[in-house]
């Protein structure tokens, strides 16, 4: 136990295991209070974020990913939307090979993911979709004298800052808050890094993308809510004589003023203010409707893939093509799902298998979390393709074929269902092979052949539907011939050999019964 390390070399501190080593403190600094880098956000001030996280300091980095989640409906909406999608795709577990320790192994990990809570856990390990990496804290239990995850616990990513080189990440005043910043500790972190695209994880995330995009689109809104308390209000003129005082101009301003808003104004009698009408306030009160729109658009394709379901417009072609896209672009949900198997695989299982049956040895390895949504197949197809090639020799694992029907394995005391007993092709009865004998006799060749017929029907038919499987599976006539060849020794032709003898037997009566005609 003691010379067990991580994947990235870090020995194992067993000691840390059961208690949370990456929480908030109080009086370290990993404080629970969070900056508002957002507030009053400037091109500059956006510019200097992004730069000082280059470099090292993620701080406000991470604070402005957070507020942008905030206080962005749409951001929140679509990023939201990809998350669960991936926490809700059904997870599988494949043991490291068929043999029974690996298969207890794979049982062991399928038993523990089979948890109410595990769909928010992922959610929250899911974070790095918008800030580029996430940090996931297991608490490990060994109240029953065995290594098990109790749970998985959401890190604040403030709480991490990358090392000089930028390949490894810090905790940020160590184990106890307050000291100095050490690499995470052995086995107790699942690290996620999902890519928007290429290059240090600060640069990689969505919400490097979105900051802009959030930052003008917040703008345009507050420009927005200006013109729309401002737009229609009545403009209150009010006038005072020429002899008032101060005081006097200054009360009949507050009494204007009072009125509504701010579009309020006093003059002198005799003095004549003209009010100019802008002729497309209406038409130009869009702009900003459009612009706002525009920039979701642009923020569902960096983070859904694509505009047609969060977006489309009510009717028209657009409302039909929202019916028949997913809510997140296809090879971005497997992207993520990979992404989030490998880490649940490296930063979970591995460690777990580890700390409870030690290294593997003797080439043993690990099972395999896999997190992808079932291919959807024909499943009449595939029936019909079994009973053509498993009769020819083709080997098919029952267990593969379970878990495509959906079957469980039956258990030892289990009532099966059963094929009825094929039924074994005979001679032609000795009644019939007398008629067949009297139809030759009375020289009814055309007869036999026609019985013949009608009773080889049943035989060839199946020969015949294995044939044009392999037609239409083959390529080109050689490889139909191999087909051919291969197979020519597995199908079964006794039932037409029967018919065939039966016929040979009724044709020889015939021609017995016509010599000794002609004898007489």
């Amino acid at each position: 136990m003691a010379g067990l390390i991580d994947h990235r070399g870090n020995p194992l501190r067993r000691e840390l295991l059961t208690r949370e080593v990456a929480a908030p403190t109080l009086v370290g600094v990993r404080q629970p209070t969070a900056g508002y880098p957002g507030d009053g956000l400037t091109p500059l001030r956006l510019a200097q974020i992004l730069r000082q996280a280059d470099i090292g300091e993620v701080l406000s980095y991470f604070e402005l990913a957070e507020q942008i989640e905030e206080r962005d409906l749409h951001y929140e909406g679509v990023l939201s939307t990809r998350k669960r999608a991936v926490s809700q795709v059904d997870i599988t577990v494949e043991p490291a090979s068929d043999e029974a320790e690996d298969t207890r192994r794979a049982d062991m990990v399928r038993k523990w993911l089979d948890r109410d809570e595990l769909a928010d856990e992922e959610f929250d390990i899911l974070d790095a979709v918008g800030k580029g990496i996430s940090f996931t804290e297991i608490m490990w239990d060994t109240s029953e004298g065995q290594w098990q995850p109790e749970r998985l616990e959401w890190r604040d990513p403030r709480f991490f800052k990358p090392d000089q080189s930028q390949s490894d990440w810090l905790l940020r005043g160590g184990v106890e808050g307050d000291g100095q910043d050490e690499p995470l500790p052995a086995f107790k972190f699942i690290r996620l890094q999902i890519k928007a695209k290429s290059g240090l994880p600060v640069r990689s995330g969505i919400a490097r993308l979105a900051a802009w995009n959030w930052m003008f689109k917040s703008f345009t809104l507050r420009d927005w809510a200006v013109f729309t308390q401002t737009y229609g209000q009545p403009i209150r003129v009010g006038r005072y004589h020429a002899g008032a005082s101060e005081n006097d101009k200054n009360t009949l301003y507050r009494a204007v003023a009072n009125i509504a808003g701010d579009c309020a104004a006093i003059i002198p009698q005799g003095m004549d203010i003209d009010f100019v009408e802008a002729k497309n306030v209406g038409p130009g009160s869009d702009l900003y409707e459009k612009r706002a729109d525009w920039l979701d658009r642009q923020m569902s394709k960096a983070v859904l893939g694509q505009t047609n379901t969060t977006d489309a417009q009510a009717g028209g072609l657009g409302s039909g093509q929202a019916q028949v896209h997913n809510d997140v672009r296809e090879d971005i949900e497997k992207a993520d799902c990979k992404a989030l198997s490998a880490a649940l695989n490296r930063g979970l299982v591995q460690p777990w298998c580890d700390l409870e049956f030690g290294p593997p040895s003797g080439g043993r390895g690990y099972p395999r979390i896999v997190i992808a949504r079932p291919k959807k197949e024909d499943l009449q197809q595939l029936s019909s393709s079994l009973a053509q090639l498993v009769p020819l020799g083709l080997k098919v694992k029952q267990s593969e074929i379970r878990d495509k029907l959906g079957l469980s394995d039956p258990e030892d005391d289990s009532d099966l269902l059963r094929a009825p007993a094929p039924a074994v092709p005979g001679r032609t009865s000795a009644d019939a092979i007398a008629l067949q004998a009297r139809e030759a006799a009375k020289g009814s060749v055309d007869l036999i052949n026609d019985r013949m017929a009608k009773e080889a029907e049943p035989a060839t038919e199946e020969m015949i539907e294995t044939i044009e499987a392999m037609m239409a599976k083959a390529t080109d006539l050689s490889e139909f011939r191999a087909m051919l060849g291969e197979a020519f020794g597995a199908i079964d032709a006794r039932a037409l050999a029967a018919v065939i003898e039966g016929g040979l037997v009724a044709a020889h009566a015939a021609g017995r019964s016509d010599v000794e005609d002609e004898s007489e």
